[in-house]
């Protein structure tokens, strides 16, 4: 074998296989496939199969939401709550009600990113009391220090932000740990750097147990973020009629499997994950790991599919061109990909690929351009 053609491939000698069983999908549930004119029609059945494929269907199950504290932050009601997405999983969340005028107000369902960061989740994203100093040096380098869940609240969004799936209050912690790996808020920042670097080591027992028990994480993931997504809409304060979602990295990743699965969903804001999984094959499998990973999905969809299953809702992606998460052709395919679905459902105009010349990151700039963008979708 020429070892020139192995260059930069992850799985060296293996790749050549991997990459021409991949080269074989025709991606048979494409809106793009000629069968398919009616995008209703399209969208009943590539859901199904998608959710067939999660090997994860609980059953539905009452939320039975308990607010577990309550805090005053000026222009909204922060709510800490714990709420049932599946008769065994209990998840803690934050609920962000602004105050102001009566009525029903517009829902976002906030996702927080990986980061390689698992102390913390919703509080990522969400702006909380002496904040840990890892946290903040956290978001400094994610989301120019903002907390954009809140600062979505403060423009008039009722917002839901849970913990996912090993991250934050739901973390993999052992019997033998110390008390402060149970009481984060104790933690030295030396400790959060070793928590987190056995944490991102331990994925693989988490993922191969999952895969044990009948089912995978990308299941329970989805499925977490869906029935949040269910909870949201069911809220008082809430028009069910207007529901989008937002997330950075891991978040973003989220936001293209709760937008193409999600009926409710208006209007998606994707940052830091899109590309097409058979570029990805040969130097990227290390950004989609075991978390990521819908066993079978390729020979139906691609990402680019399953994110169009949003249309004709509004979809913003935003891609760093400096982020080396990627390929720079995968992403340009994919967004090729996806405007061919808006284009071909008569609705071009309501896809909006941004780039800009930065890094893996939510930074101020886009998050004003991004939500003034999603006030357009969901505002009246």
């Amino acid at each position: 074998m020429d070892r020139s053609a192995l260059t930069g491939a992850q799985v060296g000698t293996i790749y050549p296989f991997l990459r021409d069983t991949a080269a074989e999908s025709t991606f048979e549930l494409s809106f793009l496939h000629d069968r398919f004119q009616s995008l209703e029609v399209w969208k009943d059945q590539a859901r199904a199969k998608l959710l067939e494929l999660l090997h994860y269907d609980p059953p539905k199950c009452d939320p039975n939401a308990t607010v577990l504290e309550r805090t005053d932050m000026g222009d909204y009601i922060r709510e800490k709550i714990e709420f049932n997405t599946t008769p065994h999983l209990r998840v803690p969340a934050y609920l962000l009600l602004p105050k102001g005028r009566s009525g029903k107000r517009p829902g976002v369902v906030a996702l927080h990113d990986h980061g390689g960061f698992f102390v913390w989740g919703k509080e990522k994203i969400v702006a909380t009391e002496n904040e840990h100093p890892s946290l903040t040096e956290f978001k400094q380098m994610a989301y120019s220090g903002r907390s954009w869940a809140s600062d979505l609240a403060a423009r008039g969004y009722v917002v839901l932000a849970i913990d996912m799936f090993y991250w934050g209050e739901r973390r993999l912690i052992l019997a033998e740990d110390p008390d402060s790996y149970w009481n984060r808020d104790s933690m030295t920042q030396e400790e959060v750097q070793a928590f987190n670097t056995r944490a991102n080591e331990f994925t693989y027992r988490m993922a191969i147990g999952l895969l044990m028990s009948g089912i995978t994480w990308p299941g329970v993931m989805f499925t977490d973020d869906l029935r949040s997504a269910d909870y949201l809409a069911s809220r008082p304060e809430v028009d069910p009629e207007r529901i989008g979602c937002c997330g950075l990295s891991v978040g973003g990743y989220r936001a293209d499997y709760l937008a193409g699965l999600h009926r409710r969903i208006k209007a998606a804001i994707v940052v830091g994950w899109m590309d097409s999984f058979g570029e990805m094959l040969r130097e990227k499998l290390t950004s989609v790991g075991f978390m990521k990973t819908v066993p079978g999905m390729y020979r139906y969809l691609d990402l680019p599919d399953v994110v169009s299953m949003t249309c004709p809702g509004g979809l913003r992606i935003i891609h760093g061109l400096q982020d080396q998460l990627f390929t720079p052709k995968g992403v340009q395919d994919a967004f090729n990909k996806i405007a061919a679905v808006y284009k071909k459902a008569g609705v071009p105009g309501n896809f909006v690929p941004v780039t800009y010349d930065g890094p893996h990151e939510f930074n101020a700039e886009q998050q004003e351009a991004a939500f003034a963008w999603l006030d357009g979708y969901l505002k009246p």
